[in-house]
């Protein structure tokens, strides 16, 4: 690895964790260490059981340090949707500079600006992105830097997430021996290698159907501008297909992710296998449409769902339609069964790199996509820090929190980040 800079994110989720390290060059991203581990303590996104969670987390970064050969330290952490709010916010600066050139420091410092509003004791800033900066009443500019100003404006997003739900991811993270470079919320973070800039101008609907949640996204002239969660997934396509072939939860996750078909019209009469049913000795034999019956239901149920929840919101208006991802998204026949529930028009969404083409890394894969993006225009640093690499001879190390270097007076910091470690973590 030598002294290359690493980008690592940590996604949490309801049936898995995953941990992604990448290097960046020349803006494209490469994959080099994936860790993924069976979640445990988390239920429907949320987590419930620090200790539990901390333990995955602890398991998929070693999985994936061991991939590489070097121990982590820092990581890109996602936030769900759960019990987040949208609202328009703007800042206004004066050009520090004495020749009036934009800079990092100024951009940073309107970003900083927007952020001043008052927010209810349970709520705190997840992020906030920009829609667009002004310079002396020009409007339109995306990136400011270099221009000449005496004011600078920026109008955009504040995102606001609970406190509660942001406090225990965080304090896993920090448990689990880790330091967070940055939180992104999920959609954002999806929506950075899911949808195209046409996507998010024309509106779009991005749907990611996870284990325990779906989130529906909405993005129109360029930005998010709602987000929410429905509280099913693939795990209750599980418990159907446990209650309706009369076997265990374990065997029915494995019989969806074997034999699974979303499609019924689609489904093969022909394919047969075997299951323990309870109550019984003997196996039991379906076909894949008796399978594909149970999933077909719960999956429909979900898309309409979905435009249930656009309907109650006032989004119905979606001329680039939907673009779905999430795990359950990888059952055969689903983005069909989509296509024929929504009646609009639908694509399935997957990281195209090597080690990653399943939707259930679309989150994982564009929190650091997403980070770098938003470090390069606000001039920060989230690449992690690689220490010496692990040999196969050597006991793994106690991981301890890393301490940070002392920083420099002309050294940016997160706001966000420090309002979060100094309310959960002093």
């Amino acid at each position: 690895m030598g002294d290359s800079e690493i980008y690592v994110s940590l996604d949490i989720g309801t049936a898995s964790v995953k941990v992604i390290i990448a290097e960046m060059a020349d803006d494209r991203l490469n994959i080099i260490g994936v860790g993924n581990v069976e979640s445990s303590g988390i239920k429907k996104g949320i987590i419930i059981d620090i200790d539990k969670t901390v333990e995955s987390i602890k398991k998929a970064i070693e999985q994936a340090e061991r991939m590489v050969g070097v121990e982590i330290s820092q990581v890109i952490v996602g936030v769900v949707s759960s019990q987040v709010h949208l609202e328009a916010c703007r800042g206004i600066v004066a050009v520090g500079s004495e020749n009036r050139e934009i800079t990092d420091e100024d951009v940073w410092n309107v970003m900083d600006a927007a952020q001043v509003v008052p927010l209810s004791p349970e709520r705190e800033i997840i992020n906030t992105i920009p829609d667009q900066f002004v310079v002396d009443g020009l409007t339109g500019i995306t990136d400011p830097r270099g221009m000449i100003g005496v004011r600078l404006e920026m109008e955009g997003t504040l995102i606001t997430g609970s406190k509660t739900i942001l406090h225990n991811t965080l304090r896993c993270v920090e448990r689990a021996g880790l330091e967070i470079s940055d939180i992104a919320l999920q959609p954002l973070a999806e929506a950075s290698i899911s949808l195209s800039e046409d996507d998010k101008e024309f509106g779009t609907a991005l749907v990611n159907i996870g284990a325990g949640t779906t989130t529906v996204s909405v993005f129109e002239q360029g930005r998010l501008t709602y987000t929410g969660v429905i509280p099913v997934g693939g795990d209750n396509i599980t418990k159907d297909l446990s209650l309706g072939l009369n076997t265990s939860t374990a065997n029915a996750d494995r019989v969806k992710l074997e034999h699974g078909y979303a499609f019924y019209d689609d489904a093969s009469p022909d394919e047969v296998f075997a299951i323990d049913v309870i109550g019984s000795d003997q196996k039991q034999h379906f076909t894949q449409v008796e399978v594909a019956d149970i999933i077909e239901a719960r999956m429909e149920e979900i898309f309409q769902l979905v435009v249930e929840e656009l309907n109650r919101v006032g989004k119905t208006h979606l001329p680039g339609g939907y673009v779905l991802t999430g795990g359950s998204m990888a059952i055969p026949g689903a983005i069909d069964l989509a296509g024929k529930t929504l009646a609009a028009h639908v694509r399935l969404a997957i990281p195209d790199y090597i080690g990653v083409r399943e939707p259930s890394f679309t989150t994982a894969v564009g929190l650091i996509k997403y980070a770098y993006q938003m470090a390069e225009l606000e001039g920060r640093d989230v690449s992690s820090t690689a220490s010496e690499p692990r040999y196969d001879d050597e006991a793994p190390k106690p991981k301890q929190p890393k301490q940070k270097p002392k920083k420099s007076d002309d050294e940016k910091v997160s706001t966000k980040m420090k309002n979060f470690f100094g309310a959960f973590f002093e």
